[in-house]
């Protein structure tokens, strides 16, 4: 393994640590980005052997001449990666016009983007997932109703995170629905009351998993967005036997390789007649890339370890699994711009500095899900974790 294609190097920010990790592991390192290359930092400088600017990466044209152009003047692409879900459609269709032998091609994309195929393959494994249908009809949908009961979820079958996902509560809403019925397919899903867990990780050539971890996302991201609410999650340090169980079944059912993976299950807080108990494990989606925003660098603070590393020597077939060890929760605290909170910034850093591993700003394409402003911190100590939590939320007297 040689030449490394890497789409959009600097979003989000840090993911310019992919290629220089293929660099450094003696790779030959080409990035496509729209940015303009005099408008990077040394760091990022650091991480490329030759840029290729586009004016969109929305124009596939300008992006295959971009693949080209490299592949002409640095031979056989060996690999091509964005490790982002906006582009994995993209991805996959470049693979296949340039014959790249890794990686997911056109013709296999839909089962890691559409969440009707989903649930066949969570199926496969064993794994129970929330009752379905696409949507058609209003009558359908009633029938649909009369069997799971409202409330249900609405949502794109093919997309990304909570973008245009509806809760829909009764009769009256599901016919305003249904007035003006989306041109895109959609599905609806009877609804579940409890929280999300993921088991993350990366599997080699194989589909052998050689990295593996899980975080819990107390609130919905659904929620998140539709309240413009702060966002919340951490990694744990144990993955629950169940959870552990499972998700490795999912992984295999899918037969994903070379690949990050995100797989999401709901932990039932109250039970569902016709689908589970209390504390059972449903299958949501998946998502094979990275958790988004910082989540990578969550891992590597959590596991005290380097994920890009892994990834890069896993692509070049010179990994070994990590052997896991967890000695800090990570978690991610998003605060609003639009909220008051007590305590500032500056308090905040201060009072936890030898926790806090980040604070930023979120881009705003992203900041819908992810809030505006973050910490990111590290607690051997979930009580540790949760206090730290209270502070970043707590709100001030309105101005």
């Amino acid at each position: 393994m040689k030449n490394f294609i890497f789409i959009s190097p600097t979003f989000p920010k840090t993911y310019y640590q992919f290629p220089l990790r293929w660099k450094r592991n003696g790779g030959t390192s080409l990035c496509i980005g729209e940015d303009n290359y005099d408008s990077f930092s040394d760091q990022v400088k650091e991480s490329m052997d030759a840029y290729y600017q586009v004016s969109s990466l929305e124009n596939y044209d300008e992006v295959y001449r971009g693949v080209a152009w490299f592949a002409h003047k640095y031979g056989k692409i060996d690999w091509l990666e964005s490790n982002n879900e906006y582009w994995l459609n993209q991805d996959a269709k470049l693979r296949t016009d340039f014959n790249i032998t890794t990686g997911v091609k056109s013709d296999e994309v839909s089962k890691f983007r559409y969440k009707s195929i989903m649930k066949q393959y969570y199926q496969k494994a064993g794994c129970k997932t929330a009752r379905f249908q696409l949507v058609s009809t209003l009558e359908k949908a009633l029938a649909f109703v009369k069997q799971v009961s409202f409330p249900i979820i609405v949502k794109p079958d093919d997309g990304m995170g909570a973008n245009a996902t509806w809760k829909i509560h009764n009769q009256e809403e599901l016919e305003q629905f249904f007035i003006q019925p989306p041109q895109h397919p959609y599905i609806m899903e009877e609804f579940l009351e409890g929280y999300i867990e993921s088991f993350d990780g990366i599997v080699d050539q194989n589909n052998n998993i050689i990295f593996q971890t899980s975080h819990v996302f107390p609130t919905p991201i659904m929620n998140i967005v539709h309240n413009q609410s702060e966002c919340f999650y951490y990694n744990v340090r144990t993955i629950p036997q169940d959870l552990l169980e499972l998700g490795e079944k999912v992984i295999h059912a899918f037969d994903v390789k070379g690949r990050f993976f995100h797989t999401e299950y709901f932990r039932l807080t109250k039970d569902k007649e016709g689908l589970g108990k209390k504390g059972d494990l449903i299958g949501l989606e998946v998502n094979m890339r990275p958790p988004g925003g910082f989540t990578t660098d969550m891992m590597n603070f959590a596991h005290q370890c380097d994920v890009y590393d892994i990834y890069a020597k896993m692509a070049m077939n010179t990994s070994t699994p990590f052997i896991n060890k967890t000695p800090y929760y990570c978690v991610y605290a998003g605060r609003r711009n639009s909220l008051n909170y007590k305590k500032s910034v500056g308090e905040i850093i201060n009072q936890y500095q030898e926790h806090i591993c980040m604070y930023d700003t979120m881009p705003e394409v992203i900041a819908t899900a992810l809030a505006n402003a973050f910490f990111i911190a590290i607690f051997s100590d979930k009580q540790q974790m949760d206090d730290f939590v209270h502070d970043v939320f707590a709100k001030g007297e309105i101005a």
